[in-house]
């Protein structure tokens, strides 16, 4: 039976991923060189350091270890002004929905424990901005773990929290390398986006507008049903 719940926050709950970009690209802006939105793409659910790896070998720059950390450190300063000014309005379509569902189904013996697994350090700070720091049962972000996506670390962490086990977990991401992660961690993988790009998820939907509770536990039943 499922238990839990665990989501992604950037692209999944919030879509944060064109601040990203914005910091990310002025800062390869003033090394000389800029970059594409279709490479950013590449870099969902990537740790911020990791990040910065791929954007300077991306622009054939070496810089040494004491620099790099002042660029990521400038980039952050940059997006964190971006999402100060973020509102629930920023809550991406279908989410607020789905979360009531989630309540919904505690309330008819079905209860459901939820976790937030974001390699972000800034995920604390998003979830006040837009309202939804409550509902969490527990957060793991950047600043819990030692390995990002895809290894399953922040997922097995988040469930641990939980107390469930990881086939008793239902992952919800928008990134090749979360759903990677949470294949990796035995769990059921939503993928939120295009199945052209998602191909390892279980199951794919465009957003949360596209999936109830109800439908998501008996898709899990056909799934596993098949021998998935």
């Amino acid at each position: 039976m499922i238990k839990a719940f665990l989501f992604d926050l950037d692209g999944v709950l919030v879509d944060t991923a064109v601040f990203h970009y914005q910091a990310w690209r002025r800062m390869a802006n003033s090394l000389g060189f800029d970059f594409t939105h279709e490479f950013n793409e590449t870099l969902k659910g990537v740790s911020r350091m990791d990040s910065l790896d791929r954007i300077l070998a991306l622009g054939g720059v070496t810089l040494p270890a004491e620099r790099k950390l002042e660029l990521a450190a400038e980039k952050n300063a940059w997006y964190l002004e971006l999402v100060q000014q973020m509102t629930p309005d920023d809550i991406l379509p279908g989410v607020n929905a789905f979360l009531a569902q989630i309540r919904q189904a505690g309330e008819q013996g079905h209860p459901i424990k939820i976790a937030l697994g974001s390699v972000s350090k800034n995920a604390p700070l998003i979830l006040e901005r837009v309202g939804l720091s409550h509902i969490f049962d527990a957060v793991i972000d950047g600043s819990k773990i030692t390995h990002s996506k895809p290894d399953p670390e922040v997922f097995l962490m988040g469930a641990a929290e939980l107390n469930v086990s990881p086939d008793e977990c239902i992952v919800f991401e928008d990134a090749v390398a979360g759903i990677e992660a949470a294949k990796r961690g035995h769990m059921f993988a939503l993928g939120i986006g295009s199945p052209d790009v998602l191909t390892q998820a279980d199951l794919v939907v465009p957003s949360f507008e596209h999936i109830t509770v109800a439908e998501l536990f008996a898709a899990v039943e056909r799934v596993r049903g098949l021998g998935y």
